[in-house]
């Protein structure tokens, strides 16, 4: 059994109704259960119904103490570094699908060692290493990159297409600490809409791939859906669902779940279902009181104005100071093609004040080599 198996036994249009048919009743249930646990799959799907939306800062209260008590007042900051924009993929939302006609470019091991050093200047200690879906830029490409990179960064994860399970555990070997694979929507059908081409296009290969990066033994697993594709709570409760799936057929590695909505990019898609901030803050504290191991993530495609405010009802970890080109941090925004636009462009010293104001301490890396290593026991 997969879980593709388990997502086909959820039709979307019967998530949808359940969700909106959930009252006050069922969400002052669900606020009820959370204040001593962690809510279910039923009370999740209350939480991010409409009738939730007045308990918003009820919320946000029992999020914030959730997350105090089991991460601190503690905020991991990490920097997306970006390899390739080369990619054979279509993908309408993307400023890298291979249907836009702007320069492409891979670094080679010189430009990814001084892509590193300026890194390093900034005070990561923490990569995530993202490509586009090229044959240029695959296992081999990968491993080069991680053993460039490893004696440089306590913790890397990457952000690439997905892969065997044999190939992550060999990645995994080269030192790689994390994989976060994006479904971008869990709807079937509209999936095939935004990628039309390429290897992307095979919904079912992506949505098992946390199952191949578990059975490899790689450290942690990152989830998420691409808001404003479809429905957001829909899309909430099956990243929900595939993260209880996740925990209990790979119970030794740790997860994440971001929540990225769309931004502007070559292409200029429009959200088909837009996402306000507030539906965005309930989502993070629903997820929250789902799950309080789970990591949860912010990143630079939010205003500077919604991430002062989101860092204190949830969010774990957040990225700084992003450049989302190959080359970026090296030689600036001009030096090739754009991903996404950013909109917190604050440095991340700035950013690592303005949490400093809050009263949270700023964690710049992720993992720790020692690790690794085998523990001695005495005789």
């Amino acid at each position: 059994m997969s879980f593709e198996s388990v997502h086909a036994a959820h039709p979307w249009d019967e998530v949808l109704a359940a969700i909106q048919a959930k009252t006050e009743a069922d969400v002052l249930q669900a606020l009820a259960r959370a204040e001593t646990d962690q809510v279910d799959l039923a009370g999740f799907q209350a939480l991010i119904s409409p009738a939730a939306a007045p308990h918003l800062e009820r919320l946000a209260r029992l999020s914030h103490e959730r997350t105090v008590r089991r991460f601190g007042r503690t905020m991991q900051l990490f920097a997306p570094a970006y390899l390739s924009n080369e990619c054979q993929n279509i993908c309408t939302y993307c400023g890298f699908s291979a249907g836009n006609k702007v320069p492409r470019r891979t670094l080679n091991p010189a430009e990814i060692l001084r892509e590193a050093g300026a890194l390093k200047q900034l005070g990561f200690d923490h990569l995530l290493l993202l490509t586009g879906e090229s044959n240029k830029v695959e296992l081999p490409y990968f491993v080069q990159a991680l053993d460039l990179l490893r004696p440089h960064f306590s913790s890397l994860s990457l952000e690439v297409q997905p892969m065997e399970t044999a190939e992550y555990a060999e990645l995994r070997r080269h030192g790689l600490n994390a994989v976060l694979v994006y479904q971008e929507t869990y709807h079937r059908e509209t999936y095939h809409v935004h990628h039309p081409k390429g290897r992307k296009s095979d919904f079912a290969y992506r949505l098992d791939a946390p199952d191949r990066v578990g059975a490899a033994g790689v450290h942690k697993i990152g989830l998420g859906a691409l808001f404003g594709l479809e429905d957001w709570r829909a899309e909430c409760f099956f990243t929900a669902l595939h993260l209880r799936w996740l925990e209990r057929q790979h119970w030794q590695s740790r997860f994440s779940v971001s929540f990225p909505r769309i931004r502007p990019h070559e292409g200029e898609l429009q959200p088909k279902v837009e996402m306000t901030d507030r539906d965005l803050v309930q989502a993070i504290c629903a997820f929250r009181l789902l799950s309080g191991e789970v990591e949860l993530t912010l990143s630079t495609r939010e205003s500077r104005k919604f991430r002062d405010h989101a860092c204190r009802v949830g969010v774990t970890a957040m990225s700084a100071g992003s450049h989302t080109n190959p080359g970026g941090y090296a030689e600036g925004r001009e030096a090739s093609l754009e991903q996404f636009a950013i909109e917190d462009d604050r440095s991340p010293a700035e950013v690592a004040a303005m949490l400093r104001a809050h009263g949270y301490e700023t964690v710049w890396k992720d993992w720790d080599p020692s690790y690794d290593r085998p523990v001695a026991l005495a005789p």
